[in-house]
This record gives structure tokens, sequence and C-alpha cells, in this order.
């Protein structure tokens, strides 16, 4: 049985003073600025400011799960993870995930379920993920162009054999995709 998700708690705003400097890279921002935390310490912190993404956790009839191993520059490595994407100005989460799945997996879903939002990197950016089961997959006989610097594989592994991986030490942990596997497997009583 799904387990249904809490309301989240509301945010405790902090008091920006001043905005010190900004540097745009491509869709975030990164901002030092001076702002009062409620507790009232006045500190100048930076910040990167992101425009959210998307994430799904596709689930084939047959119950396999399709991955993604992708290379990741600023770590210089390929990692697990499940389709993603960050939003497009004013775009929707959900369909963002399903250009992203076609463009990344080369699925199409007909069944979309919330896995609710998450934070990845809290304790310097603002992006918020938005995370959903995709169900009821079609494999998409021409997919979609995904970015010119995406380098993937498609991967489908079952549960079992997705759980090993990500315990085996062997492999380097998305953080996003894990906390979306742990809410998944949830919703879908595994």
């Amino acid at each position: 049985m799904p387990v249904a998700m809490a309301p989240l708690p509301a945010p405790e705003p902090y008091e920006l003073l001043e905005t010190v400097e900004t540097l745009q890279a491509r869709k975030i921002r990164f901002e030092r600025n001076r702002i009062k935390l409620p507790m009232g310490l006045d500190a100048t912190f930076g910040i990167i400011r992101h425009p959210g993404a998307s994430l799904a956790v596709p689930f084939t009839d047959d119950g396999q799960v399709v991955l993604l191993r992708q290379y990741r520059f600023a770590v210089q490595a390929r990692l697990l993870e499940f389709p993603a994407g960050t939003l497009e100005d004013g775009e929707d989460p959900l369909e963002s995930m399903q250009r992203e799945l076609g463009e990344e997996a080369g699925y199409s879903a007909a069944r979309w379920d919330s896995l609710g939002p998450m934070l990845p990197c809290p304790g310097y950016s603002d992006e918020v993920i938005h995370c959903f089961l995709a169900r009821e997959l079609t494999p998409l006989e021409n997919p979609p162009a995904g970015d010119d610097d995406e380098d993937l594989e498609v991967v489908l592994m079952s549960p079992e054999a997705l759980d090993t991986a990500l315990a085996s030490g062997n492999e380097w942990l998305d953080g996003k995709s894990v906390t979306a596997w742990f809410r998944a497997k949830q919703v879908l009583g595994l």
C-alpha cells in the first residue's frame, strides 16, 4: 500500500541584507549574500540558485527498473542514476520529466505518481528535485535527441540487482537517485 507524503514544514525565511556578487553559469547562478539568519546571526554566505529539476524512477511492466549510467564531469566518473533534468523557465515538473524520460531513456509512460520533492544539497543550493514514479512504459521508436553534453547508457535492472549494486560499494552513489529509489520502493511495496 502506498505511503502518503506528509505536508512539508513551512519555510523560515532569512532576511536578505545585501547581494555581494553573482555569477551566472548556464542555468544556475552563484550568489554571495549577506543575510540575517532566523537565529539572529548576520553573515555572508554563498548559495547556488537553481531553477529546479525533475527525476523519474521508471518501472517496466515486467518489473525492471530503467536507469542510466551517465558521465558526470564534476566528479569525473560514471554514475548509476535515474533519468532527470533541469526545469526550463516556467516548465511544469511533470512535463519536464515526461520530456526527459523520452530524451534520456527512450521511453514514454502512461502512469505517473508523485514521489514528492527532495533537497539534494541544502547546505549551499536552493535546488528542489520533483521525484516521480513512471509506469506503464512504452519504448519510443524514435526517441528525441538529448542534450549535446550527455554521455549515457540505458541500463535495465531488477529491483534486487539495483539494491545489490547500491549496497556493493562498487558504484558511486547518486544521492537523488538513492532517495527516489527509497521512496519508490515504499510506494511499490517492495
